[in-house]
């Protein structure tokens, strides 16, 4: 429990100093518009998972790019700051849950459109076979 306890400090005061750089030091235009939106660590804290959007969908890859370029130089300034006993490595993985939500919530509104059209089919297949009670959907 207490291994699992550290792991959430440390992620969640490397999501802090990663979110503070970049918006104070980092000087990359492609880095400029990006959101860290979770950070996982592994249980050994060798690994820092950084998840990240975009607020243009279009810029993903130079954002990828800017990342990568900045990645050595954030875990230099990490290091520094959380003085750490060593500092993680640090992998920036696209956090595509955002994505995923979109994506749910246009199946759910495609469903809720669709459903007073299943309804008013069925009530006119009930009625059309002699049933007189109707039944609201």
């Amino acid at each position: 429990m207490a291994t699992s306890t550290r792991m959430e400090r440390v992620a969640e005061r490397v999501r802090i100093e990663i979110s503070t750089l970049l918006a104070r030091t980092i000087r990359d235009p492609a880095v400029s518009a990006v959101t860290i939106t979770h950070v996982s660590m592994t249980a050994d804290l060798q690994l820092a998972r950084i998840y990240y959007t975009v607020l243009d969908p279009n810029s993903r890859q130079n954002t990828a790019r800017g990342l990568r370029r900045a990645k050595n130089y954030l875990r230099r300034l990490i290091g520094q700051r959380l003085q750490l006993r060593q500092v993680p490595e640090l992998r920036f993985v696209f956090d595509e849950t955002l994505d995923q939500q979109d994506r749910l919530q246009k199946i759910f509104a495609k469903i809720e459109n669709e459903r007073p059209n299943m309804a008013q089919e069925l009530s006119t297949t009930i009625n059309d076979n002699g049933l007189e009670k109707e039944h609201d959907f």
